[in-house]
């Protein structure tokens, strides 16, 4: 969270933990929400996968995004990453406990995305039609 907030929070007489909670939601809000995060968690929910075949299943994401992305799911434990000392070497990911809770919740989202696509499509027409 950033300084300014941090400082219009307090202003206002939010306490210390309930900004320091806010800053968390925040932060977590956004990793599950990251449309990368989202295909790779679904991707994992399988089971097990290397790098390069996580690379080539999710579409248009870079190897540095995939990196990046899955650093920060390891850091906030959704998934792990073990190395196997093979020539070559071999790195695998998968989801914890943790993960296949969120990957449960975004096949919840995914349900729901599909049940309600043609009133959204429908709606945006509509609301496309208006300019």
């Amino acid at each position: 969270m950033d300084v300014a907030l941090r400082a219009e929070l307090a202003a206002q007489g939010v306490a210390p933990d309930c900004i320091e909670t806010i800053g968390l939601v925040r932060d977590i809000l956004a990793r599950v929400g990251d449309k990368w995060t989202v295909l790779i968690v679904t991707e994992l929910a399988s089971g097990p996968m290397r790098y390069t075949a996580l690379h080539e299943k999710i579409s248009g994401i870079s190897q540095r995004m995939l990196s990046h992305t899955l650093r920060a799911l390891h850091r906030d434990g959704l998934v792990t990453r073990t190395a196997y000392a093979e020539v070559p070497p071999r790195v695998e990911y998968e989801l914890t406990a943790l993960g296949r809770s969120l990957a449960q919740a975004v096949d919840h989202l995914v349900l729901w995305v599909r049940t309600h696509q043609s009133a959204i499509a429908g709606n945006r027409d509509a609301f496309d039609g208006d300019d």
